[in-house]
């Protein structure tokens, strides 16, 4: 995994065919560019599979962004949980990987793949913002406790800075 120069993205990757925006069609003029999150679970893999559908149908870019959210708990405690943990990241990672390379090739989407680390809402936020997505896709949180302290789409809904669909 690489850097880029604010260090924010721990991975890039380009799957699918090359991607330009097309000519102006009337009725087709909707998203270019659709952000989706995705971390394995089954909400964030549904809200990963409509923004691809969303982006075929469209002729959009997708660009599905997956945040390595460090446990405090593991950063806490000594060696062997950091360990662990950075373990199961690359795992999911590279079964993320697998799965949307086989998806990409298969709906003839161009997607980008970026790996960030830190908060969830933080990461999304700052890459929408730094790839000009028009709009931003995410999974409905399963956790009891984000009622009380709000998920990720909530927290994206009101940040009210492009369309966001989350999908239960």
């Amino acid at each position: 995994m690489s850097a880029d120069e604010t260090g924010s993205f721990q991975l890039v990757e380009e799957y699918g065919p090359a991607w330009s925006p097309g000519v102006f069609e009337r009725g087709t003029d909707g998203p270019l560019v659709i952000l989706a999150g995705v971390d394995g679970s089954p909400t964030a893999m549904r809200a990963g599979a409509y923004a691809a559908g969303l982006a075929r149908r469209q002729h959009s870019r997708l660009v599905l962004v997956y945040v390595a959210a460090p446990s405090l708990w593991a950063g806490m405690s000594p060696g062997p949980a950091a360990a662990a943990q950075e373990q199961l990241f690359d795992e999911l990672i590279t079964d993320l990987r697998t799965q949307i390379q086989e998806r990409a090739a298969e709906i003839q989407v161009p997607v980008t793949f970026a790996v960030r680390r830190g908060d969830a809402f933080v990461e999304l936020r700052d890459a929408a913002t730094e790839i000009h997505a028009d709009m931003v896709v995410v999974g409905a949180s399963e956790q009891a406790g984000h009622r009380l302290i709000g998920s990720v789409a909530s927290r994206l809904v009101r940040s009210g800075r492009w369309p966001v669909t989350v999908v239960p």
